[in-house]
């Protein structure tokens, strides 16, 4: 059994790496894995803050010269020193260097991979639903800053409202097809459209390590489902 996970960079290093996180997070797919000597993790993980940090200010340094390719190489950058940092975590479980290129891994060699961005045109996100169809996984966990996915901001809008399950042609009207570096929808309007085609289900949870735990044990838990 493998179990893809999309961890959002803003998680795992919203500025500075989160260590009491990834401790706890670490932890708990230890014991995840150690329950069931045939599970598998996939871990693709965002660039989080230094993404955003380097695109700010490539953005106003650049100023008319800015390019949006550009842009999304550093985030892809930021992406890569923090699936490293993952990795070194992961050690003993992770046998294998942190995966760049989804289209080209062939081999599952460990317990654990980490994969981190590969080009510019999408996040992360699409990575982990190009490795769930490498892998014959029908179902990718996002973990975000948010708990469910919600009709509107919550933060600007008091009538928004947590949904407990989408279809992915009403969720991708919501977030639109168009990526841009630094974009913030609750998955990756590119990804969403493959996951649709590809027929993989995704489930939108926040932080909450019991939560995530939950979810990964195939019992009930606190999220959306996008399918």
């Amino acid at each position: 059994m493998i179990a893809v996970v999309s961890l959002g960079g803003s998680i795992a290093v919203p500025d500075a790496p989160d260590t009491a996180f990834l401790e706890n997070f670490v932890s708990m797919a230890g014991e995840w894995l150690s329950e069931n000597s045939a599970r598998k993790l996939i871990l693709v993980v965002g660039g989080g803050g230094p993404a955003r940090t380097y695109q700010r200010a490539y953005k106003t340094a650049a100023g008319e010269s800015y390019d949006a390719i550009e842009a999304d190489w550093l985030g892809i950058m930021a992406t890569r020193l923090n699936a490293q940092l993952l990795r070194a975590l992961f050690r003993g479980y992770c046998l294998q260097d942190v995966v760049y290129d989804p289209t080209k891994v062939t081999d599952f060699s460990g317990r654990v991979m980490v994969a981190a961005g590969w080009k510019p045109g999408f996040s992360t996100d699409n990575d982990a639903v190009l490795l769930a169809e490498r892998f014959a996984a029908k179902t990718v966990l996002n973990i975000s800053n948010i708990e469910k996915v919600y009709t509107a901001d919550p933060r600007t809008n008091p009538d928004a409202r947590p949904i407990d399950e989408i279809s992915w042609k009403d969720f991708r009207a919501m977030v639109g097809d168009d990526w841009a570096p630094g974009k913030n929808t609750p998955f990756d309007p590119v990804a969403s459209q493959r996951a649709e085609s590809a027929n993989i289900t995704v489930f939108c949870i926040g932080k909450d390590i019991d939560n995530i735990k939950r979810a990964l044990g195939g019992k009930n838990f606190t999220g959306t489902k996008i399918f």
